[in-house]
């Protein structure tokens, strides 16, 4: 039996059949009873905006308004409207903690699908960008999915997910590719020496949440789907970063659409 003094942290004590003592939902709810704000779903479909630029047009233009029932400490949560469906979102989630923080969260006031959208850079060169990767499976080259799943190289994206979603971008104008990606906590530290490797392992790009949404999904039974949008190569060149029309929204509520409409009509399991 391996000693846990002998394993480094993030892998030792780890019981992961055994519910937490601290829950999404008793914080909530003590959030709820300083703030006297009532119970109230969020909606049924949300979504994880890490660079904000979603919700800072939407609100710009008029069309998110701020959730009223939404008890989390360090963001707000946003409703708009998109053909006919309601979408909440929230923004700057960056990273796999604060991303699996606000999942949790999420599921616990009624979500019961959450789709993220995140920049990514590009590894393998495929194509100028910017495009999207549906993430079929990320690296777990970061520490929170090692709280929710015992070790192994890949979080995989929910069973029935991706199958749920085939065709459903194909006549979109900005590609939507299927493939598997780097989930790193420290953006600052892609070493050329790493980027080579993950290249080797045939990896399309290089973000900061999947394989920690899709662990916590695999443990919770939630439906997740992340996507990875392609917008730069890690600044490389001159002129890097740019998302496309309207800083790629137009192009990720067609996304978010197409696949909330999917996974409600047909949930995967």
């Amino acid at each position: 039996m391996t000693d846990p003094d002998a394993l480094p942290p993030i892998l030792a004590n780890k019981q992961y059949a055994v519910p937490s003592a601290f829950t999404p939902e008793s914080l909530l709810r003590e959030a709820r009873r300083q703030r006297a704000i009532g119970a109230m779903p969020v909606p049924e479909v949300c979504l994880l905006d890490p660079d904000g630029d979603i919700v800072r047009r939407m609100i710009a233009e008029g069309r998110a308004h701020q959730h009223p029932g939404w008890a989390c400490y360090h963001t707000d949560l946003y409703t708009l409207e998109i053909d006919g469906l309601t979408v909440g979102v929230v923004g700057c989630a960056v990273g796999a903690a604060f991303a699996v923080l606000i999942a949790e969260e999420l599921f616990a006031s009624g979500c019961t699908v959450l789709i993220s959208i995140t920049s990514s850079g590009r590894l393998t060169p495929i194509q100028p960008p910017p495009y999207f990767v549906l993430i079929e499976r990320a690296l777990r080259d970061e520490g929170t999915s090692y709280h929710y799943l015992p070790p192994s190289p890949f979080s995989d994206a929910p069973s029935g997910v991706v199958d749920a979603l085939a065709g459903a971008f194909d006549d979109l104008p900005e590609p939507v590719l299927r493939g598997a990606t780097w989930t790193t906590d420290a953006p600052f530290r892609e070493t050329p020496q790493a980027i080579e490797a993950m290249v080797r392992r045939g990896l399309l790009a290089v973000e900061m949440e999947a394989a920690a949404l899709y662990a916590f999904a695999a443990a919770r039974n939630k439906t997740v789907v992340c996507f990875a949008h392609v917008t730069n190569q890690m600044g490389q060149i001159e002129g890097d970063f740019e998302k496309g029309e309207a800083d790629g929204t137009t192009a990720a509520l067609a996304i978010v659409t197409r696949t909330a409409r999917r996974l409600l009509a047909t949930p995967p399991g």
